[in-house]
């Protein structure tokens, strides 16, 4: 099992935690709900008067009280996060690559004042950042197949985490913008 989704009272993504973490979250009593099938289960000691082992079953999506520690997702990025957003394809030509041969562009060039935020940047295959150069697509002739968007909190979970389990994909998509299409790794 992957990462566990760790969700505030209201429903919001705070944070990804481990299968430990999580642990210590169920032990403490802070979890107030869960979605998905228990299916992670961690073993403890073996209890010396009955010889029992103790267990505890970990839900893949938990909603917990107390401070989460939420994690500022939505303003950050990287280029992992990117091009999963644009599913590994580039915004000029539309063919699929991989992580290696797409690159960032920045739809307004940096050149010409643009920034580095989600809503200025796409994933470029080489040859087409190449050719747009220090160019806004406009100036060079090109159309964008897609306008790039800030994800939401629900998307950017999704974004950051490379493995998603069916039950933490559908209680993210639920929120999802609709801007893209995306499945569980």
């Amino acid at each position: 099992m992957g990462r566990i989704l760790r969700l505030d009272i209201s429903g919001t993504p705070t944070s990804w935690l481990s299968r430990e973490e999580a642990a210590v979250l169920y032990v403490k009593n802070l979890v107030q709900w869960e979605v998905g099938d228990k299916s992670l289960v961690i073993f403890g000691g073996t209890n010396r008067f009955t010889g029992k082992q103790s267990s505890l079953k970990i839900s893949p999506v938990i909603a917990t009280r107390g401070d989460s520690h939420r994690k500022k997702l939505v303003s950050g990025f990287n280029n992992r996060m990117l091009f999963r957003r644009d599913n590994y394809h580039c915004m000029y030509c539309g063919d699929k690559f991989s992580h290696a041969e797409l690159t960032r562009d920045h739809v307004v060039p940096r050149a010409q004042g643009g920034l580095d935020i989600w809503e200025n940047v796409v994933a470029a295959c080489g040859k087409c950042n190449h050719f747009k150069a220090d160019r806004t697509p406009e100036q060079a002739g090109m159309k964008l197949l897609a306008i790039p968007f800030r994800p939401n909190i629900f998307e950017s979970m999704y974004l950051a985490q490379h493995t998603i389990l069916a039950d933490q994909m559908e209680y993210l998509e639920k929120q999802f913008s609709g801007k893209r299409i995306w499945k569980a790794a």
